[in-house]
């Protein structure tokens, strides 16, 4: 059994950006690619498990993980995506998901692994089967990101729309570490108080939260309050921030305190 410290489950994309100037590039994406880079890099030993199609195999090529350590499940199709930044800051943007990947079921984990946490990084509400989270957060801890759960898809045009989380009272108390956003916190919760936020959502099952915001990171356990504050010398990076962050963070706990 190859053991790993954390499982990052997400689809890697290629995402067409264009900047509020009209700049326009193409790169490779995803949560679960920014999410392993950033684990990788703080030294842990994770693991990467994503889709595509058969002519996008190249895509993994932006992973920084060893190539033994990167798990692929072919799909229909790839899931790429939109990203039009309206202000400098990158603060605002329209995204839209030109094309949505095979979900993610519990059949497809590979045999012979297993992990101290499962990082589900998905983009769009349907990347991940509700049964896939519960199975494996008996085998450890369950990390979720709550853009793939509030964040959907409308087939007609791919236009990108939030709406809350039909099964969250269901599914909550089935994840140890919960990110958010404060917009999506203030979609789950109807708050838009961060730490009245975090109460609640700990209160509905989850065990420590996470809340970003372009000032700070806040994380709440239950007891106590923590916020780190967030210091951007560009933004030329914006993209995958709260990502990068959550994966480091998850990672981290597993040998270390809050604090």
């Amino acid at each position: 059994m190859k053991h790993y410290e954390s499982i990052i489950i997400g689809h890697i994309t290629v995402d067409a950006d264009t900047d509020y100037l009209g700049n326009k590039t193409k790169i490779e994406g995803g949560a679960v690619l920014y999410s392993s880079a950033s684990a990788t890099a703080l030294g842990h030993k994770v693991a990467a498990l994503t889709k595509a199609a058969p002519k996008d195999k190249d895509r993994l090529r932006a992973f920084t993980l060893p190539e033994e350590d990167l798990y692929l499940i072919e799909s229909k199709r790839s899931t790429d995506m939109s990203n039009h930044y309206l202000t400098p800051e990158k603060e605002r943007r329209t995204s839209a998901c030109t094309s949505q990947g095979d979900p993610f079921v519990l059949d497809d984990m590979p045999a012979g692994i297993s992990a101290d946490i499962y990082h589900f990084a998905g983009l769009i509400y349907g990347d991940f089967d509700n049964d896939m989270i519960k199975a494996l957060s008996k085998k450890g801890a369950a990390a979720v990101d709550v853009q793939a759960c509030l964040r959907n898809r409308n087939d007609a045009d791919g236009s990108l729309f939030f709406k809350d989380w039909a099964d969250k009272e269901e599914m909550l108390p089935f994840i140890t570490f919960l990110k958010t956003d404060a917009a999506e916190a203030e979609i789950m919760t109807g708050l838009t108080d961060r730490k009245e936020a975090a109460k609640m959502l700990f209160a509905r099952g989850s065990k420590e939260i996470m809340i970003t915001h372009n000032t700070e990171v806040l994380i709440y356990d239950g007891k106590d309050f923590y916020t780190c504050p967030i210091r951007s010398r560009n933004l030329s990076g914006r993209t995958g921030r709260g990502d990068t962050t959550f994966a480091a963070y998850i990672n981290e706990r597993l040998t270390h305190n809050i604090k």
